[in-house]
C-alpha cells in the first residue's frame, strides 16, 4: 500500500496499477455491485511493493552503495507519518464516541498497528471476511504489516545472496526457490489453517517475491519488449477473469491468487507505458494518493457499521468520496511534506523525531487498552456497553477454545457436595453460574464440561476443522467421565444446537443454512433429509444413553438476536436513537428451531428425559428479549451474561425441587 521513490525511471503504469488496486479495495470494501473481488487489489500492491523494494536493494548491490539502515529509514518515512496521524485522529474522536469495549479494542490495534504487527493479532482473533471484521477500525493495517515485516527480511535475504555470489543469478534463482516454497504453503495452508494462510507473511511472501522477479525478467531480458502490448493485455485479461470467477467464499490466498499475481507481473514486465487505462492523468492522481486512500477508507467503512448507515447507499457513497477527500489531504499535508522534511536532516534527527512521536503514540494506545475512563461517556452509555465484559469468570480456566488439549478440565462451581453436571458448548459456559447459584440454595455445586462449537451429540464431526477440533474426543471423554463417576446426579445439556444445523441466524427454510456437522459423510446444508434424519438419531441415542444411569435435563436453545446486544444498545443511546430493548418476535425464533424442539421432543418421549424451556424466563407471548430496561441479557448475540442468565435460576431450580 505504500509509494516508495525508487532508483528506477518514473513508470506511469506503475502508478496506473496502484490506481486500479486501490479503486478495487474501495469498491470492495464499500459493497459497490460489480466488486466482489476487489480485495485482490492488496495482492497486486505486494508485487507492486516486490518489485520496487528489489529495484532498491539490487541496484544499490550493485552500485556498492546499499545502506541497509537507509533503506529502513526511506520505508518509515514513507509509511509512519500519515499512519501515526491516523491513529491520533481515531484514538481522539474514540475518546468522544466509542464506549469502554470498543475503545480498548481500538487501542489495542493502534498498538498493533504503530508495530505493524496487525497481521499477527488478526490471526490470533479471527478472520478477515468475518461479520466482526466491520467491528476493527484497523484491519487493513494488517496488510502493513506484512509489508514492513517483508521489508524488514527481504534485504538481508537479497545481500546474503550476493554475498554468496555477486551476481543477478544467485538472486533470480534465490528468490525463485523462496517464491515456490512460499506458494506452495499458501495452497497447502489456505485450506488446511486458512486464517494463518491470509495473514502470515511466509504463506504471503510469494506475492511480493513475484513482484521482484517481475524486477529481475525485465531487465534481464529487453528483448521481451518486442511482445509489449500482448503482455500488457494478457496480464489485463487475468485480472478481468480473477474478476469474474473470484469472491469471498474462496480459500485465499491459495492457487486462486496466481490469476492476480500473474496478471500483476506481466504487466509490470511489459512496461506498457502509454495504455491509456494505467497513465491517464486520474491514474496518476489515484496512485499518487493510493497509500493515504488505503488509509483512510476503512475507517470510514467502520463507521458506517458503527451507525448502522452501512445499508444506506446515499451514505455509502458520501463515504467513498469522504475516503477520496481525506486520501487527498492526507496526501498533500502528511505524507508528502514529513517524507520531504525528514529526508532533508539527519539520521539522529530522523530517529529522534519519529522516534518520540511514536513512544507518545504507542503509550496513549497502551493506555486507552489498560484503562477504563469510566467518566467518557454517559453511565447508560457504560452500563449497556459494559455488559460486553460481564462473564463467566470461570471461562479462562475451563472453557476449551483451543486444539491443543481435548480433556474435559473439571469445575466446580463452589465446594458443596456435588449434585449436578452441566456439558455442553458455549451456551453451557454461559449458564454455568444460573445453574450454580440454584444448587447452591440446596446445598448442592455443580459441576461442568464445555468446549466451544461442540454440542454433545454421538460421532458428530465437523466439516470446518480449524474451528472446532477434538469436539468428538471431547464428547467421548465426557462420557466416559459420567460412565466411571458411580452416580446418579443430574445431568443438564445446554449446546447452540441448532447453529449445528444451520450456520449464523438465517431460516432453514431459505437453503442458505450451512450445515457444521456430518455424521457419516460431508453433507453441505442443514436441510438435507439424510443430515437431518441422523441429527435427529444422534441426539436421540445421545440422550437415551446419557439417561440410562442418571435423570437427563435438555434445555432448549437460548433465544439468539441476531445483533451484538451491548454493541447495538450502547450505539442507539450514544447516537441518540434511544434505549429500546432489543428483541426478536417469538414467531422468528419458532421459525428458527423448530426442528430442534421436535427432536427434542422425540428424545423426551423415548429416553424419559425433561425438557427445560427458557422461553418463559427471557420471552412473553410477543417478544423474545435481549435486553431489559437498557441493559443487555447478552453478552454479545447469542451468549447470555452474569447478569442475564440469572433470569433462568427459577428454571433450574425445577432439577432440585
Amino acid at each position: 500500500m505504500t509509494t516508495a521513490a525508487t532508483p528506477i525511471t518514473y513508470r506511469k503504469d506503475i502508478h496506473g496499477l496502484r490506481a486500479w488496486a486501490v479503486i478495487a479495495v474501495l469498491m470492495f470494501h464499500f459493497k459497490i455491485p460489480g466488486a466482489s473481488a476487489g480485495f485482490i487489489g492488496v495482492d497486486i500492491f505486494f508485487v507492486i511493493s516486490g518489485f520496487l523494494m528489489t529495484a532498491i536493494v539490487v541496484k544499490g548491490l550493485e552500485r556498492n552503495s546499499f545502506s541497509l539502515w537507509q533503506f529502513y529509514l526511506a520505508r518509515i518515512r514513507r509509511i509512519v507519518p500519515a499512519l501515526i496521524f491516523l491513529l491520533i485522529v481515531l484514538l481522539g474522536l474514540g475518546w468522544f464516541w466509542l464506549p469502554t469495549p470498543d475503545y480498548q479494542s481500538l487501542g489495542t490495534q493502534s498498538a498493533y498497528s504503530l508495530g505493524f504487527l496487525s497481521n499477527i493479532g488478526y490471526w490470533r482473533s479471527a478472520g478477515y471476511f468475518d461479520t466482526g471484521a466491520q467491528e476493527k477500525w484497523l484491519l487493513h493495517t494488517w496488510s502493513l504489516g506484512i509489508e514492513f515485516q517483508f521489508y524488514v527480511l527481504f534485504p538481508l535475504f537479497v545481500m546474503l545472496l550476493w554475498k554468496i555470489k555477486p551476481q543477478l543469478k544467485t538472486i533470480f534463482w534465490g528468490l525463485g526457490l523462496a517464491c515456490l516454497a512460499s506458494l506452495a504453503l499458501s495452497i497447502i495452508a489456505s485450506d488446511w489453517k486458512p486464517t494463518a494462510a491470509f495473514y502470515l507473511l511466509p504463506t504471503r511472501g510469494w506475492e511480493l517475491v513475484a513482484g521482484g522477479l517481475a524486477f529481475l525478467v525485465g531487465r534481464e531480458m529487453p528483448s521481451l519488449q518486442r511482445y509489449s502490448k500482448p503482455m500488457f493485455w494478457l496480464g489485463f485479461a487475468f485480472w478481468v477473469v480473477a474478476a469474474f470467477l473470484i469472491d469471498t467464499s474462496l480459500a485465499w490466498p491459495s492457487g486462486w491468487a496466481l490469476l492476480p499475481v500473474f496478471g500483476t507481473v506481466l504487466i509490470i514486465i511489459a512496461q506498457h507505458t502509454q495504455a491509456k487505462i494505467m497513465s491517464n492523468p486520474l491514474a496518476t492522481w489515484l496512485g499518487d494518493r493510493s497509500y493515504s486512500l488505503y488509509l483512510w477508507h476503512w475507517p470510514l467503512v467502520v463507521a458506517l457499521y458503527f451507525a448502522d448507515l452501512h445499508n444506506d447507499y446515499l451514505w455509502v457513497l458520501s463515504a467513498f468520496a469522504l475516503s477520496l477527500l481525506l486520501g487527498h489531504l492526507s496526501y498533500r499535508w502528511i505524507e508528502t511534506p514529513t517524507r520531504i522534511y525528514l529526508g532533508s536532516v539527519g539520521i539522529f534527527k530522523q530517529v529522534l523525531i519519529l522516534g518520540g512521536v511514536g513512544i507518545l503514540v504507542g503509550t496513549a494506545a497502551v493506555g486507552v487498552r489498560l484503562f477504563d475512563f469510566k467518566d467518557r461517556l454517559t453511565a447508560e452509555v457504560q452500563m449497556a456497553a459494559n455488559e460486553a465484559k460481564n462473564r463467566n469468570t470461570y471461562q479462562n480456566k475451563c472453557y476449551l477454545t483451543s486444539s491443543k488439549t481435548n480433556r474435559p478440565v473439571d469445575c466446580q462451581f463452589n465446594e458443596s457436595p456435588l449434585g449436578v453436571y452441566l456439558v455442553g458448548d458455549s451456551h453451557a459456559d454461559a449458564t454455568f453460574t444460573a445453574l450454580g447459584t440454584a444448587a447452591e440454595k440446596y446445598k448442592k455445586s455443580t459441576l461442568y464440561w464445555s468446549r466451544a462449537a461442540c454440542p454433545t451429540l454421538i460421532n458428530a464431526k465437523f466439516n470446518d476443522l480449524e474451528k472446532a477440533p477434538g469436539c468428538y474426543k471431547f464428547n467421548n471423554a465426557v462420557f466416559a467421565k459420567l460412565d466411571i463417576s458411580g452416580d446418579n446426579f443430574p445431568l443438564v445439556m445446554v449446546s447452540r444446537i441448532t447453529r449445528a444445523l444451520i450456520n449464523g441466524n438465517e431460516e432453514p427454510e431459505n437453503m442458505l443454512g450451512k450445515a457444521r456437522i456430518y455424521f457419516t459423510k460431508k453433507i453441505e446444508f442443514g436441510l438435507d433429509p439424510t443430515l437431518q434424519a441422523q441429527f435427529k438419531n444422534s441426539l436421540i441415542e445421545t440422550s437415551c444413553m446419557l439417561a440410562k444411569h442418571r435423570p437427563v435435563y435438555l434445555v432448549r436453545p437460548i433465544p439468539e438476536m441476531g445483533v451484538d446486544v451491548p454493541k447495538k444498545l450502547s450505539r442507539n443511546i450514544l447516537l441518540g436513537r434511544g434505549n429500546d430493548d432489543i428483541k426478536i418476535s417469538i414467531e422468528e425464533y419458532y421459525k428458527r428451531h423448530k426442528f430442534i424442539w421436535d427432536a427434542q421432543d422425540q428424545a423426551a418421549k423415548q429416553c424419559g428425559l425433561t425438557i427445560l424451556n427458557p422461553l418463559p424466563y427471557l420471552c412473553d407471548d410477543r417478544y423474545c428479549y435481549g435486553s431489559r430496561g437498557g441493559r443487555p441479557l447478552y453478552y454479545d448475540d447469542d451468549h447470555l451474561s452474569e447478569y442475564g442468565n440469572k433470569f433462568l435460576v427459577p428454571m433450574f431450580d425445577q432439577i432440585f425441587n
